[in-house]
């Protein structure tokens, strides 16, 4: 695109201020904005159709085969990524997605069955912290509490 800075932006403000004048100067610039859009947009919608053409002429495959060539490992890596992603989408109907279905149901029943039985051992702490907590509360109320000799001197000194 054009390579313009923020003073060589100046000056054209400036040109268009006096040559235009102030009075019409934002709808000269509303008017380059939208010639600008149009223009974004047929250089968006031309270098669509070329890459629409191109994928039609088969440069895709010629392009993927060159950057193999370019780099074996990184190619050799990608195509052992592909065929990951091939061998997780398994037929169901087929022994290999049976196993994985029943792997993936025996999954999630030990996940449940682990779930549950955290979820017992936290019920369980949570009582014994609760029976701690009231033991504590009652031996703090038995030492708070006047013994009755204590009353009964306090009560001859008054």
């Amino acid at each position: 695109m054009l390579d313009l800075g923020w003073a060589e932006l100046m000056v054209i403000g400036i040109v268009a201020l006096i040559v235009v004048g102030p009075k019409d100067l934002p709808g000269l610039f509303r008017k380059v904005g939208q010639f600008v859009g149009k223009a974004r947009g047929m250089a968006r919608e031309f270098s669509r159709a070329m890459n629409d053409a191109a994928d039609e002429a088969g440069v895709k495959d010629i392009s993927k085969g060159l950057k193999a060539a370019a780099n074996p490992v990184q190619a050799a890596a990608q195509g052992v990524r592909d065929t990951t992603t091939k061998i997780m989408d398994l037929d169901p109907e087929s022994e290999t997605g049976k196993l994985a279905a029943k792997r993936a149901e025996d999954s999630a029943k030990i996940k449940a069955a682990s779930a549950r039985a955290a979820a017992e051992r936290k019920a369980k702490e949570a009582e014994a912290a609760l029976k701690a907590a009231e033991d504590a509360e009652a031996q703090l109320a038995d030492v708070q509490a006047p013994k009755p000799a204590e009353t009964a001197a306090q009560s001859k000194d008054a």
